[in-house]
């Protein structure tokens, strides 16, 4: 499974942020919110999808919890893209 993952905004800090983004699997787009902490006991992200991805997923053969994690994965190790004018630099750390 390829999952591509692009984040189209960022609010907040390195302490504490919420994403918006899409990933991208099979061709297809779907939307997708975290929320990303860091610092005290290292980072972690919570990403969330609607009801109508998690039944669209789902149509496509996916495993919705297996799709979470990787996108969650993807999101910690930066594994990903973002808009002109952002750098990963501002909310990842190498």
């Amino acid at each position: 499974m390829e999952l591509k993952v692009h984040i189209n905004n960022i609010h907040g800090s390195q302490m504490a942020a919420k994403i918006t983004g899409k990933f991208t699997l099979d061709e297809n787009d779907f939307r997708f919110t975290a929320i990303a902490f860091g610092r005290v006991g290292g980072q972690n992200i919570g990403a969330k999808i609607s009801d109508a991805t998690e039944k669209e997923l789902k149509k496509l053969g996916y495993d919705i919890d297996e799709i979470i994690m990787t996108l969650q994965s993807n999101l910690l190790r930066g594994d990903l893209t973002v808009p002109e004018g952002l750098k990963k630099e501002s909310f990842v750390d190498d």
